[in-house]
């Protein structure tokens, strides 16, 4: 079973093609319908990439997210900060306890595809959680939540997203309700985006990076991790310069 209509389709015309070549070898086997599911399958959004300077944006205004002097502030500034640098979904964020802060890194525990899994991270990101930890210790001592509200109760994702359309509002990468702008998924993207533009070297050595850059985000198959990524002028000038080369050596 697929989790979507449009995948239910995409799997339909996957059996309808197999069905098709077998097909033209015996003319007993059935043809199903195309539009079972639909006519259309849903169109891929084109994503907002955060550039480094819309993240700085984005902290100041949680930093600044009132009422003053709670864990409030703190705590939406470490949580976005955290999305934006590790690629973590939104869930997997609201689920850390704080003993998933690890030696090794963040355990993320039954994660899309209940699986476990283990994320490093950079020692920056690693103090950063842990002076989080330090100052929610003087607002709630009692859950085990990671990222906690000024109740002292674990972070719920409705309130997540309307503190996070407040902020983006609030520095202009949003214009009002009802309009669409980029949204918290686009974290996930943008630290997707942003870690192939890294992946400079052979064809071999991006294979890798990919394969672990999958790995680390939680994807099943590597071809999740390509529904991440979309074109840049970095991203484009690197493909223009590989291709360069591969040309000068065909014709050495």
């Amino acid at each position: 079973m697929a989790p979507s209509v449009a995948q239910k389709r995409n799997r339909l015309l996957t059996v309808r093609r197999f069905a098709l070549a077998v097909q033209s070898e015996n003319a007993q086997y059935e043809i199903p319908l195309a539009d079972v599911f639909g006519h259309e399958c849903a169109k891929r959004k084109i994503r907002h990439l955060f550039s480094s300077e819309d993240i700085s944006r984005l902290l100041v205004a949680a930093s600044q997210l009132k009422p003053k002097e709670t864990i409030r502030p703190i705590t939406y500034t470490t949580l976005f900060a955290l999305l934006s640098s590790t690629g973590l979904r939104s869930c997997e964020a609201i689920r850390l306890n704080i003993d998933d802060l690890t030696i090794d890194g963040l355990m993320i525990r039954a994660t899309k595809f209940r699986k476990d899994r283990l994320v490093p991270i950079h020692s920056s990101t690693r103090q950063a959680l842990k002076e989080y930890l330090n100052k929610r210790k003087q607002f709630s001592a009692l859950e085990s939540a990671f990222f906690v509200s000024n109740n002292g109760s674990r972070l719920t994702y409705s309130t997540i997203i309307s503190i996070y359309l407040q902020l983006m509002r609030s520095i202009g990468l949003r214009a009002k309700a009802g309009i669409p702008g980029p949204c918290l998924h686009d974290l996930r993207h943008s630290f997707a985006v942003r870690s192939l533009e890294q992946c400079c070297g052979t064809r071999i050595e991006i294979s890798r990076k990919i394969t672990a850059l999958s790995t680390y985000m939680g994807h099943a198959h590597v071809s999740d991790t390509y529904w991440y990524l979309q074109a840049t002028p970095l991203l484009m000038a690197q493909i223009s310069a590989a291709q360069e080369n591969c040309f000068l050596r065909e014709v050495k």
